[in-house]
């Protein structure tokens, strides 16, 4: 456990900045989807915003720093405001995940061409460490955030397509998901299925880029 701590500690300096940037960017795509779909709440709230400490939620940020995956305080979104609710409330779910994965990409991308043009400089190898960090950040963010648990993106997305029916009688027990989440956070159960999704992903990541960063350094 200490030798944990230590390594947290440690890790700090990239985990940081790399936590804060991800969880802002991602709260600010689900407002900004849900805006440009005509629902002006986020903005009025304050919430189309890139400033970390307008959508830092306390539990979700220390689960980003100890399991690499979390949440941030949802930004408000009010489906009244959208043409077809179903939709606008999926498209704007969706976005958060997105925009963590096409971090991710542009972070691995950056990787190994900061990599690759290394001079072995302290600040190039700061550099390499803080791109990795996002990378996994990211994946673990979005892969997360996709699971179709309530209150997560990814439950919202599978709501849409939902029959109302069905909708309704998954929403009776839709209290007891969290906790229950939180359980499974808290004792580990979940932090294997993630990274074995996490790392499916960014081996696919790589087999898309590794063309691209080879085109780029002839």
């Amino acid at each position: 456990m200490l030798q944990s701590l230590r390594s947290l500690l440690q890790d700090a300096v990239y985990l940081i900045p790399a936590v804060l940037l991800s969880l802002s960017l991602h709260e600010f795509s689900h407002g900004y989807a849900a805006y440009r779909l005509g629902d002006p709440t986020a903005k009025d709230a304050g919430r189309l915003t890139l400033n970390p400490m307008a959508h830092m939620d306390p539990l979700g940020t220390l689960c980003m720093f100890f399991f690499r995956f979390g949440w941030a305080k949802p930004v408000p979104i009010n489906p009244m405001y959208f043409r077809d609710q179903k939709k606008g409330m999926a498209i704007s779910a969706a976005a958060g995940p997105i925009s963590n994965l096409l971090l991710a990409f542009f972070s691995m991308l950056c990787f190994y061409l900061t990599y690759y043009y290394s001079k072995g400089s302290m600040l190039t190898n700061y550099l390499i460490s803080f791109l990795h960090i996002m990378v996994l950040i990211n994946v673990g963010l979005a892969v997360f955030n996709l699971l179709p648990v309530s209150p997560l993106d990814g439950s919202k997305i599978l709501y849409s397509v939902l029959p109302n029916r069905l909708y309704f009688s998954i929403m009776r027990y839709e209290g007891y998901f969290q906790p229950v989440l939180f359980l499974l956070l808290w004792t580990g159960l979940l932090s294997r299925p993630i990274a074995f999704l996490r790392d499916g992903v960014i081996r696919g990541m790589q087999a898309l880029i590794v063309p691209i960063f080879r085109l780029l350094i002839r």
